[in-house]
């Protein structure tokens, strides 16, 4: 019989009825992120489950083959942005775990003979600044891209620190446009002037904290004098700022949002005013092209459907003219758009057609009617829109499957692709089978996933199923080395050990368009549930698992997910892992960036909602008596969008009632946990060696 990992520091309290009296919660105490006694027990489990887990035979060749694997320099040096004739990219590897930003020449880099030069080496900075920073990306100003707005994040939080950066002579500019630590937002409107959205002090911030004043900012003017061009309440998520370069002008817009899934886009006219874009409430602005900000509708307008891709002039928004839309694109019912990006000419459109991937490219005629080409990639595959290079009309796009590595092709419109760099195999794929199957979910829906075995392996086998089912995010497949949400290879290693894995596409995700998201929004979140339910029945009836030896995996809303699935169906699965998890859904909107969900949640501080909510929120539906499948959380202190507290206190009172849980809790790492390939590959290999103890008894 498997050791009880039971709290080895401070005494956990007996069951409470939490729901009836959340008041008096017992645990609240673990909701103080840095407080010594919630820090004292949080390590005190760390060390019971690396004692436990950390013996497993296979766990030092986890860790060594994970970090190989993520730090193999035979990796694609993806494009993370065209800046004209050069490319940029952050490189990380075992020498630069942080990370190079470095640039080359288009060309050569199309050749496969790119020349880096490295501008930014993150782990460098951080030695020289005494800070442990995380890249978050940088956005430089066209056309000549000199000048650049560096995000950098202290140990991976939410909260950044731009910095402004001189690309030509590779140094931080003295004196130039600096934003201190905060969840800020910052776009150029011209090499003197940018739009910010910031902590501009008390007040300035929103019930969620995030940003809600927008202004002015320029450059040898302190920060405290910038101009207001927009205030919002504090009742709204966040207020954010967007820029896009159009050809020879840029377009300053404004985006106001009012919920997680209702936002305004007003533009920001020459004289200082705002004028708002007429898209229906609901709209997701995705790029700009020919003066034109292409939106994407989720829900129906007049004959346009919830999906549909439109386009508004901002040329008449900016002379006071209303613009009408003028339909780009519009999906079929298996059919969603997932990403769109513009280069100078073309409209670049990633679709998934039954969750398979396929790229198009749009044109706009004289007449304003779109013409759609389909570009020429692999099919049945997952394909992800990289990056365009504007004034050369290509895009980049990656290709990959479950078992085939990703490869990274240059689109030209009328030209095949061609590639630019493939990643060689890091296994033998001949050994797996991958298939797409369909469960039927408890109201007949057909619920896609995709099933990855070993041939000739024992059935029924040990399965793990990934799932999310939330906030549009389609799940779609990737390498068996590179699974979702930063599991690394973990999927690789339980399929090389017979086990089956399973990547679930749940309603509440966008797989097919707004429809299957709002199928499982607010009080319609059981379908969630149920439809992860029917696909472990699925590999039930069809003699892939069986019950009790099925494990389940999600991180964030995908934490939740599990934590229900557990509740509910404590007969179906055997092993749990909640990344990031939300749990106290009774308190969630009062932790941390909480309030910017209650658009997919419901508010639970409105007794109606509060009605629907309290069927499922795994923190309040503890019961005594029942054992729960073991579960193990994983998570980061400096988690500043979800709370650790979510995942601190379900650990403790499952505890507190005789149930098995192991708990990692890393100290970096923000809401995506892992700073680093090293944190990366010790939770791949925790997690495989979690897996095999409570579900191949090894």
């Amino acid at each position: 019989m498997k050791r009880f990992l039971a709290a080895t520091m401070l005494p956990l309290a007996p069951l409470m009825t939490i729901a009836a009296a959340p008041a008096a919660d017992p645990y609240a105490w673990l909701e103080d992120i840095e407080g010594a006694r919630a820090l004292g027990q949080v390590k005190a489990w760390n060390a019971e489950t690396e004692a436990v887990l950390t013996r497993d035979p296979r766990y030092a060749g986890d860790v060594q083959r994970a970090r190989a694997i993520l730090d193999d320099e035979a990796q694609i040096a993806m494009p993370d942005e065209v800046l004209g004739d050069r490319v940029v990219n952050l490189w990380r590897d075992a020498k630069n775990p942080r990370g190079l930003w470095r640039i080359a020449d288009l060309p050569g880099y199309l050749a496969g003979k790119p020349q880096w030069r490295t501008v930014i080496d993150v782990d460098a900075l951080g030695r020289k600044e005494g800070q442990s920073w995380v890249w978050h990306g940088a956005s430089c100003l066209a056309p000549d891209y000199a000048r650049c707005l560096v995000r950098l994040s202290p140990g991976g939080t939410d909260a950044q620190v731009i910095r402004e950066f001189d690309l030509a002579s590779g140094r931080f500019v003295d004196g130039g446009f600096t934003l201190p630590e905060a969840k800020s937002r910052a776009t150029w409107m011209d090499r003197d002037t940018l739009l910010v959205a910031t902590d501009w002090g008390a007040g300035s911030l929103t019930t969620s904290g995030y940003p809600r004043i927008v202004k002015t900012w320029r450059r040898g003017t302190p920060l405290a004098q910038a101009t207001t061009v927009f205030e919002a309440p504090a009742s709204i998520v966040e207020a954010d700022v967007w820029g896009y370069a159009d050809g020879a002008r840029r377009w300053s817009l404004v985006d106001v949002g009012r919920t997680f899934f209702e936002h305004e886009y007003r533009l920001l006219l020459p004289g200082g005013g705002l004028a708002k874009l007429p898209a229906p409430a609901g709209s997701d602005l995705q790029d700009v092209i020919d003066g034109r900000a292409i939106v994407k509708l989720n829900r129906a307008s007049g004959r346009i459907p919830a999906g549909a891709l439109v386009g508004y002039s901002l040329v008449d928004l900016a002379q006071g003219r209303t613009p009408a839309p003028e339909l780009v694109l519009a999906p079929n019912a298996r059919q969603a758009i997932e990403e769109v990006a513009a280069s100078d000419g073309v409209l670049w459109v990633k679709l998934l057609d039954d969750v398979q991937g396929r790229l198009v490219a749009l044109t706009r005629g004289d007449d304003g009617r779109w013409a759609q080409a389909p570009v020429a990639l692999p099919a049945n595959s997952t394909v992800h829109l990289a990056a365009t290079a504007g004034r050369q009309d290509m895009a980049f796009a990656t290709v990959e499957g479950m078992l085939t590595p990703p490869t990274l092709y240059a689109v030209e419109r009328g030209a095949a692709p061609r590639a630019v760099q493939a990643l060689p195999a890091r296994f033998d794929a001949a050994q797996f089978d991958v298939v797409q199957r369909f469960a039927t979910s408890r109201d007949g829906t057909r619920v896609p996933y995709f099933l990855v075995t070993k041939k000739g392996a024992a059935r029924p086998a040990p399965a793990l199923i990934h799932a999310y089912g939330g906030f549009k995010n389609a799940q779609t497949p990737t390498y068996l080395t590179d699974q979702p949400y930063r599991a690394g290879p973990l999927a690789l290693f339980w399929v090389e050990q017979g086990g089956a894995y399973v990547l679930a596409n749940l309603r509440g995700g966008g797989e097919y368009g707004p429809r299957w998201h709002q199928a499982g929004l607010r009080e319609k979140r059981q379908n969630v549930f149920d439809d992860l339910h029917a696909v472990a029945e699925d590999l039930v009836k069809t003699g892939v698992s069986a019950k009790g030896k099925i494990g389940i995996s999600g991180r964030s809303n995908g934490g939740l997910l599990v934590g229900v699935a557990m509740q509910q169906r404590p007969d179906l699965y055997g092993a749990v892992i909640a990344g990031s998890p939300l749990e106290d859904m009774k308190k969630y909107t009062h932790l941390s960036a909480g309030a910017s969900w209650i658009d997919e949640y419901g508010d639970p501080d409105k007794p109606a909602d509060w009605a629907f909510i309290r069927r499922y929120s795994p923190y309040q539906n503890v019961k005594a008596g029942v054992r729960y499948p073991p579960v193990l959380f994983y998570l980061s202190t400096k988690d500043d969008r979800v709370h650790p507290g979510h995942a601190r206190k379900l650990a403790a009172l499952l505890k507190a009632n005789g149930n098995r849980v192991y708990f990692h809790e890393y100290l970096e790492g923000g809401h995506s946990v892992g700073a680093d390939h090293a944190e990366d590959a010790r939770r791949a290999a925790l997690l495989d060696a979690f897996l095999r103890r409570e579900l191949m008894g090894k």
